[in-house]
């Protein structure tokens, strides 16, 4: 079974996404400080959902999901557009990771393969 294409985009989205907040985050001119650990190890941990979500794994598109959860739940305390834009993209994320072919798929490559003779 082929992976759908709208999740190999969303794949490589995320990766693309925690790259690119994992460089905008490293501190390069200033000497490094433990603020700088939590925005890094959150883009690291999208990063990771992505590789993983490509390669199959039903636990990062749960690892996904808890991420933009993280997000909206920390928006609580910083204001009510933040709050909207979480909840639509979270509500995006669980269309596109949980929508029918998306879970067949994920079925799929949970199975174990077995050689055929």
């Amino acid at each position: 079974m082929r992976r759908p294409l709208v999740l190999t985009v969303f794949g490589w989205f995320l990766i693309l996404a925690g790259a690119v907040g994992f460089a905008a985050h490293f501190p390069m001119h200033r000497p490094w400080h433990s603020d700088d650990a939590w925005p890094l190890t959150l883009e690291l941990i999208l990063l990771t959902a992505g590789i993983f979500i490509l390669r199959g794994r039903n636990w990062a598109r749960w690892l996904a999901v808890a991420w933009i959860a993280f997000h909206l739940a920390i928006s609580f305390y910083d204001s009510l557009g933040k709050v909207i834009a979480h909840t639509i993209i979270l509500l995006i994320f669980v269309a596109i990771l949980f929508n029918p072919p998306v879970r067949a798929w994920f079925k799929a490559q949970s199975r174990p393969r077995v050689p055929e003779p």
